[in-house]
This record gives C-alpha cells, structure tokens and sequence, in this order.
C-alpha cells in the first residue's frame, strides 16, 4: 500500500563528490532519480539506508549522505532484510545490479515472498561491466558479450514478474530515460512491502560497443522480448517486519525462549568438563543440555557442543559441556572430568576422549560395552538391570542422572530441578531416579 507522496521538496541528500562510472553509463541518471525521490519523500539522512551490492552498482552508497551498508555479490537483499527487521522505521533502499541479482536470485525470490518493506533497485545493463562484459541474466537473447560471442542463447530473465508472481508489493519496470523515475521510485519507497524498480540503462564499457545498443534501442529491445514497461505489480499485502513483530506480540509467552536466571551463586573452584556418548535419537543432546542449564542456574558459566550425523536417528551422538566459573571462550572439550558413555555408537566415538583422560576422571560405561583402556576410574552401571528395565532411547537421562549424582559436578538437587520442568519433567524425575539405583561395578 502506498503512502500520498509529498510535492514538497527537501533537502537533497546527494554530496559532493562526482559520479566514478565511465562516461554515459547510464547508473548516473538513476542516482540522481533516487535523489530525487527521497527529496520529494522530505526524508532526512538518517532513516535512510542504501545497501549496496558488488559491481559498478557497488560504488552508488558512497555518493549519499544517508547510512549504508556494502556486502557480498547478490546478498545485498539479505542484509537489508536485516535491517528491516532491526530498524522497521528506517527506509531501506538496496542498489544492485542484475549481476548481483542473478546471483542473489533465491534471496530475491524470498523477500517477494515474504513481502519485507524494502525498495530494490536493479541497475540492469544486461552484462557484468565491472568484471569485463560477461552476460548475465538478463542479457536478450542474441545479444553479444564477451561470453557470448556469438549471441546469447538463453532467454532474460524477467525480474518483474519473477518477483510478481512471488507475491511483491510493487514491481516497476522503466529505463534511466524516463522522466517520471523519480516518482516510480518514491511510490516505491513509500509502499508498504517488497518493492522493485527493473531500470534498464546503458553499459557504454561493453554492452553498448559490442550491441550498438541506444537509447531508441532500449525500447525496442523492450518491446521485441515482450517485456512491457511501466507499473506491473502494485497490491496491499501485510508487510513482513510489522507482522512478524505483531505475531511476536500475540506469542504465547510459554513459547518465547526463555533466559536462564542464575539462582545461586557460583561456588565451582575450577572449570570442568563433561561429555555423554551415545546414540542420536537417544536423547544425548536434551541430557546434556539439562547439565549445561543446571550449571547456569547454579551461577556457573557454561557452554555444550554436540556432534550428530545428518541421519538425526541413527550412528552417534555425542554431546560435550563445559562448565566454568569464568566466562569461556572455546567450546571444545579435549580432556573430560567425566565421561558418560551410553551405547555401541557413542563407544566408537569415545577413544579420544579415554586417552587423554587422567586418573582424577571418571568415565561410567553402560554394561555389555567393552572395558575402555585409560588412566581414568571406569564405573560400569546396568540400566538393563533397572525395575522395570530402562529402555535404549531413555538411558542417556539414565546414566547421566547416576553420573551427576556420583560425581557432583553438579548439584544434584539442581539438576533434578532443572530436569523436572515442562512437560516432560515427572518422567524426566523418574529416569533420574532409576538412574541413581544403577549398581556400579
């Protein structure tokens, strides 16, 4: 939805420095439009940003006043996404090319889809003039690049209805010829949602020499593709930051996450480190994380690492948590206090960890494994033997329960309380419970 546009005129917000394209490059004529456009908006340089693609596009930021942001070739669209999302008040403007935005075209199609409020403006010269004329995709058919020497094969890519079609608020298709662009693009600028400005414009470095492209040529160029100029896409769609924000609002507080609020204070005299081997699908990691939680509740720093394979139910899982009374600065864990290993899987994964183990650690092992080789005490608990038998996929909750309470590297208390939570939390109680009969041999 578009907003009146005002006829009054502000101040400009384009400085002084002269344009760096090559002589009749057609970017010029378009910058000065989008001047144009945030002057008759009357919009003051800061709430604006200009996000400005790779490319001789790239350089347009640098000719503002207003805040910028340069990024990677095609994610321009990505980091003003951000923005808009941070900063709804701002008015975001991206600058690219149609280099950058056959590139970046997956994150094109999701801002469309998505309907986020910013205004794209692709500086389209149908070739890759900053790397030496290659085509792009939007190059016509038959037209030569340096690629294409003997005429591009492919069809051009129609960015206005590829965005269309996906759902953007606005979608206008012009040249930097036009004398209305200014107004194109403030409409743009002013419609709440995904807009986008297609301008064609002349590469004089390249396409324009190898095409004896024009101006006149332009048009008909336009006309003979079957591409047709003007407002294409204009429709009232909610915008994608402010309903994003509203739904947060009307968000369930019980789904938020919710921070972890220390209720003790820290009374570890040395960091520590504790790693459970399993299976995935064995809830190695939740069990771990039931440690990680319980040591930030009890004041301690903390922090958990897991190692999963892409199948998420079958092979290994293993889970490492640190656990520190001073802020930590690398996750990895080389040499564990306590090592918890729970299945056939997690053992194949556990040799490292039993050799560089000393005999101040302890490793818990669940009965039917191999006896593990280290300086470590090794403890071999039977979660089979438990009344009623614990089941595979519950004795990592098991295991560790016992390991907690046997080793202390915890509180015990903390760690049921932390465990007991939701909706799982009386079963949770109950497998620690089981855990903690286990008979150790």
């Amino acid at each position: 939805m578009s907003t009146p546009i005002s006829l009054v005129p502000g101040p400009s917000l384009r400085n002084e420095a002269d344009y760096a394209f090559c002589p009749g490059c057609g970017h010029g004529p378009v910058l000065d439009a989008l001047n144009e456009a945030l002057v008759r908006l009357e919009l003051a340089p800061h709430e604006v940003v200009i996000v400005s693609d790779i490319g001789c596009s790239g350089l347009s930021d640098q000719y503002f006043t207003t805040s910028a942001f340069h990024g990677l070739h095609g994610r321009s669209i990505t980091y003003a996404s951000g923005i808009k999302l941070a900063r709804p008040e701002l008015n975001v403007v991206v600058i690219m090319g149609d280099g950058g935005t056959g590139i970046g075209g997956a994150h094109l199609l999701a801002a469309a889809r998505r309907n986020i409020g910013i205004t794209v403006l692709v500086l389209n010269n149908f070739n890759f003039g900053m790397t030496g004329g290659q085509h792009s995709t939007t190059t016509p058919t038959g037209f030569v690049t340096s690629t294409t020497p003997g005429g591009n094969l492919e069809r051009p890519l129609d960015i206005c209805a590829t965005v269309g079609v996906n759902g953007a608020a606005y979608a206008y298709r012009g040249t930097s010829f036009d004398g209305d662009l200014s107004e194109r693009m403030a409409e743009g600028i002013t419609t709440a949602g995904f807009a986008m400005l297609d301008v064609w414009d002349l590469c004089t470095a390249y396409f324009v020499r190898n095409n004896k492209f024009s101006r006149r040529k332009i048009d008909q160029t336009m006309e003979a593709i079957g591409l047709e100029p003007g407002v294409l896409y204009r429709r009232d769609r909610p915008e994608f930051a402010a309903e994003y924000r509203r739904l947060a609002e009307e968000t369930d507080d019980t789904l938020r996450a919710q921070p972890v609020v220390p209720s003790a204070a820290a009374s570890l005299g040395r960091r520590a480190h504790f790693v459970v081997a399993g299976s995935a699908g064995g809830r190695v990691r939740s069990t771990a994380r039931l440690v990680a939680e319980a040591a930030m509740e009890g004041g301690w720093w903390s922090a958990q690492r897991d190692d999963y394979p892409i199948t998420v139910k079958s092979g290994p899982s293993v889970s490492e948590v640190i656990i520190s009374p001073e802020e930590i600065h690398y996750s990895g864990v080389g040499r564990p206090d306590v090592l918890v290993i729970v299945s056939e899987d997690g053992w194949g994964k556990a040799a490292p960890y039993l050799e560089a183990m000393t005999d101040e650690g302890t490793v818990f092992v669940a009965a039917g494994l191999p006896q593990p080789e280290t300086a470590a005490r090794v403890l071999i608990v039977d979660p089979a033997a438990a009344s009623p038998p614990i089941a595979r996929a519950s004795r990592a909750l098991a295991m560790v329960g016992h390991a907690v309470e046997s080793t202390g590297i915890v509180p015990f208390d903390q760690f049921e309380k932390v465990a007991g939570r939701g909706a799982f939390g009386e079963k949770n109680l109950g497998l620690i419970a089981a855990g903690v009969e286990l008979i150790e041999s």
